[in-house]
């Protein structure tokens, strides 16, 4: 989304409703098979919804009670009863997700307006920014939303793309480009359940996770929400991170360790065109130039297990635009206002059951007035829309009067109505919302817990790539009392190495969360002494083994794009822009490299960004070892596992790396020449055992054959 990101719940009562669609079918089909992404169809069946014997504010089961409040009646019972009550303006209240800024001062306006969600943005957090905090923030919502007429409680909603990052002392776990390296589905799996579960303790029970994107240029400034470049690799650990949020079961999401999932964004966002961004972005928001068949290979394959096999509960559209290059360009269309899309294919095709919610303001980007914008987006297949206030812009206040206008002139139809609040009332059955609205604070202590965050060092070490290993250089020696000298921008800064989406939208290099850096870790895996100097400065001691950490600073979505708009609106700031992204490394990190490398003993580089980053010819010619960190996280000493060889390295590319940035965008079997190919990756035995020549997997540098694995 623009400042956050939105996810919707999922209908599993209903069975799947088939339409014809018309994107074309056979093309669909075989690029579907192509990919190895089409999973076999898993038509929800009618469950009963039982709650047990416990009951919360919303009313217990029994005699003279209304049939949606008995959780013994099958899910779809519920729902006919609860829609055959509601007035229009309900319905539509319930279509409506106000951001928390909107309401805080003033809960009450959750009950006025009987909005069916609020969400929590990148950076909105309550003024107690603690588990308890946020679970008091959205149980006090929550208690608005049960004061309407007929007490329908709110979904709340939050990003937490790597670890619930808005909560100060949530798990904060590597970006899904690190663990694309890892090619572990069942790594991935336990990632997202502790993601949950830290989620759900502290209150909101949606999640806007995961990202499906398939990045095919790394100028974008989301390359790192992405698992890598292929479709089937984001098809597979997709759905493991589904899996994770919401239970393998449908049973599972009404517990207190699970949240409903949203795959997004639906689809082609990483596919995008450079040049053709939104406003001053260069590639985000963009316009996806391809055919049918390459449009359904690259960007549906991705949804189809994430539907049909893993049964996610929300799927949000992309803010980018599709252009088809069968009938010749020149006719962009809103992923927001794609009736073939997301009516014909994802809710038709696929039989998707869940519901669709809107990305952050994303129909203002249709073209027309308001009233065109939402008849536009609701009849494209849009259920709940996403429309935070920002100053006196049109937003949420609006979006309920004018829908019910364009209900009662006709041109949003009651059936479509029913349809999309329907799905959404589904999903908060299923959730178990009407007998346990409140916040299930049973897992606050484990928020952030030992156990939480060991899991987060195990798929930091997991993640790291080796590109690199001259002289097997790699593992250091760590019997060994020989010092080491540690430079470079991104040692020593937390912030940096957790990237965006950790406590605001952008991220931040001042922003504090608990864990260690990368420097922390060489500390404690050293035996002999630990020098560090950020520039280098300071004398690099004789017989020392160097490491140079260098990178990006943190960024987000389209302020990311190479060439894009520069941020600068954190409070960490202090309203300095931050410099521009490029893929290059900074100046004073060259430096850095260069004097280590030519005065310490061993020189390795250890690169934390989120994406490939240019490294010049005769920069790499004095690099010794050279590593791929990605975005570690909170868990720095990770890193240090395996350069000291407490564990292995074992990850391997899940992106081209390029030469130069002329040869964005560059992807497997292109027929360019990548300086490491997707796939790639030393191995080491760790402990000391490094077997550096040892490749596996890729393309290019070194590289020689396909690897295996989820390519």
């Amino acid at each position: 989304m623009t400042l956050h990101t939105t996810p919707v719940p999922p209908p599993r009562t209903r069975a799947p409703r088939r339409r014809t669609a018309p994107l074309a079918a056979a093309a669909l089909s075989l690029a579907l098979v192509a990919t190895g992404a089409l999973g076999a169809s898993t038509a929800s069946s009618a469950e009963t919804a039982g709650a047990g014997s416990t009951t919360g504010a919303a009313g217990a089961p029994g005699k003279g009670r209304p049939a949606y409040r008995n959780p013994s009646l099958p899910t779809h019972q519920r729902v006919a009863d609860l829609l055959s009550r509601m007035t229009i303006e309900e319905k539509v209240g319930q279509m409506t997700q106000a951001e928390r800024a909107d309401v805080a001062a003033d809960p009450s306006l959750v009950t006025t307006y009987g909005l069916g969600s609020v969400l929590s943005g990148g950076g909105s957090v309550p003024a107690d920014n603690t588990p308890a905090g946020w679970a008091d923030m959205v149980d006090e919502f929550q208690r608005a939303a049960l004061d309407t007429r007929l007490g329908i409680p709110l979904l709340y909603g939050v990003d937490a793309v790597h670890g619930h990052g808005n909560l100060r002392g949530a798990t904060v776990f590597p970006h899904n480009i690190g663990l694309g390296a890892t090619r572990d589905p069942r790594l991935v799996e336990r990632i997202n359940q502790v993601t949950a579960e830290e989620t759900r303790a502290s209150g909101p029970q949606w999640n806007f996770a995961p990202c499906l994107c398939v990045a095919r240029d790394d100028r974008w400034g989301r390359t790192y929400e992405s698992f890598g470049e292929n479709p089937r690799l984001a098809a597979v650990l997709g759905g493991a991170a589904i899996d994770g949020l919401q239970g393998r079961r449908h049973r599972d999401l009404r517990r207190p360790d699970r949240v409903l999932a949203t795959a997004k964004h639906f689809a082609g966002d990483g596919l995008t065109t450079f040049g053709t961004g939104e406003g001053d972005y260069t590639i985000d928001q963009g316009i996806t130039e391809v055919s049918r068949a390459e449009f359904a290979r690259l960007a549906l394959s991705p949804y189809v297990p994430a539907v049909r096999r893993h049964d996610v509960g929300s799927v949000m559209p992309s803010f980018s635009s599709v252009d088809w290059t069968d009938d010749g360009l020149g006719d962009p269309l809103k992923m927001h206002a794609h009736e073939e899309l997301i009516t014909g294919v994802l809710k038709g095709d696929l039989g998707f059951d869940g519901f669709v919610i809107s990305d952050w303001r994303g129909i203002h980007q249709i073209p027309g007035d308001y009233p065109t914008q939402v008849a536009t987006s609701v009849n494209a297949g849009v259920d709940m829309f996403m429309e935070p206030a920002s100053g006196t812009e049109t937003a949420w206040r609006d979006f309920i009067p004018t829908l019910v206008s364009l209900v009662e002139d006709g041109t949003v139809s009651t059936e479509r109505i029913d349809d999309a609040v329907g799905r959404i009332l589904t999903a908060k059955f299923d959730l178990g919302l009407f007998e346990r609205p409140f916040t299930d604070r049973r897992n606050l202590e484990e928020i952030g817990s030992p156990q939480h965050r060991a899991l987060a060092r195990e798929a930091v070490a997991k993640s790291q790539v080796l590109l690199r290993n001259r002289r097997h250089t790699l593992p250091l020696p760590s019997a060994s009392r020989a010092p080491v000298y540690v430079a470079g921008s991104n040692a020593d800064n937390i912030g940096n190495q957790a990237g965006g989406w950790t406590l605001t939208w952008q991220g931040g290099s001042t922003n504090v969360i608990p864990g260690e850096t990368i420097l922390d870790g060489i500390r404690d895996a050293a035996r002999g002494s630990v020098t560090f100097s950020e520039t280098a400065s300071t004398p690099v001691p004789r017989g020392a083994h160097g490491v140079v950490v260098v990178g990006e600073t943190p960024y987000a979505e389209g302020f990311g794009d190479v060439g894009g708009p520069q941020w600068g609106f954190d409070p960490g700031d202090n309203g300095v822009l931050r410099p521009q992204q490029t893929m290059q490394l900074n100046a004073a990190d060259q430096a850095a490299v260069e004097t280590v490398c030519a005065q310490a003993r061993t020189c390795t580089v250890v690169v934390v960004s989120g994406r490939p980053m240019i490294i010049e010819p005769a920069l790499l010619a004095e690099i010794d070892a050279l590593v791929a960190s990605w975005l570690p996280g909170s868990e720095g000493a990770g890193v240090a596992d395996v350069l000291f060889g407490r564990r292995p390295f074992t990850g391997r590319l899940s992106v081209s790396w390029p030469r130069s940035l002329e040869q964005e965008p560059i992807n497997v079997g292109d027929g360019q020449d990548p300086l490491y190919g997707y796939g790639w990756g030393l191995r080491t035995r760790g402990h000391g055992h490094g077997h550096g020549g040892h490749g596996h997997g890729g393309h290019g540098h070194g590289g020689h054959g396909p690897g295996g694995g989820h390519r």
